[in-house]
């Protein structure tokens, strides 16, 4: 047997880019980067848009980090991110969310890239760990992990 024609088909963040694995990953007609981006929907998101703690949400807005320019002729295009969810919450206030399991280095360079072009918007990483009570921010969750080992040892 050929491990390598049975191996299932992986985008590099590991989601499953079959037509099987976009079909778990749409829900009332979108399909969501992640199976955790969709979760985030329908466990955070949903929830507070009924109770009205969530005035309205929107996906995948696009911030430019750095504008494009000229190096020695030749053009250097524009850093740029996109958020998972921008919300709105019922006071009026935005949060930008990134869905994470764990972010890796660009993402951490993004992110602080993001605070110094937008300082008035607040960029939260949000990972979804049930040890630690479900929806919980990176910075949180990487504290409690580290306390976590510091106490084993």
């Amino acid at each position: 047997m050929n491990f390598i024609a049975n191996k299932r088909k992986t985008s590099k963040y590991h989601v499953d880019i079959t037509e099987e694995g976009k079909k778990k990953r749409t829900y009332k007609g979108t399909t969501y980067d992640s199976l955790t981006e969709l979760k985030f929907l329908q466990e955070f998101i949903e929830p507070k848009l009924e109770s009205g703690e969530i005035l309205s949400y929107e996906r995948q807005v696009e911030y430019v980090l750095q504008d494009k320019f000229k190096y020695k002729d030749k053009t250097i295009l524009p850093i740029k991110y996109r958020s998972d969810f921008n919300i709105t919450w019922s006071d009026g206030t935005v949060q930008v969310f990134d869905v994470k399991g764990n972010p890796d280095n660009l993402s951490l360079l993004k992110r602080k890239l993001f605070w110094l072009r937008y300082p008035e918007l607040n960029l939260t990483f949000i990972c979804r760990n049930l040890k630690y009570g479900g929806w919980i921010e990176y910075d949180q969750l990487k504290k409690l992990r580290r306390e976590a080992k510091k106490n084993k040892n």
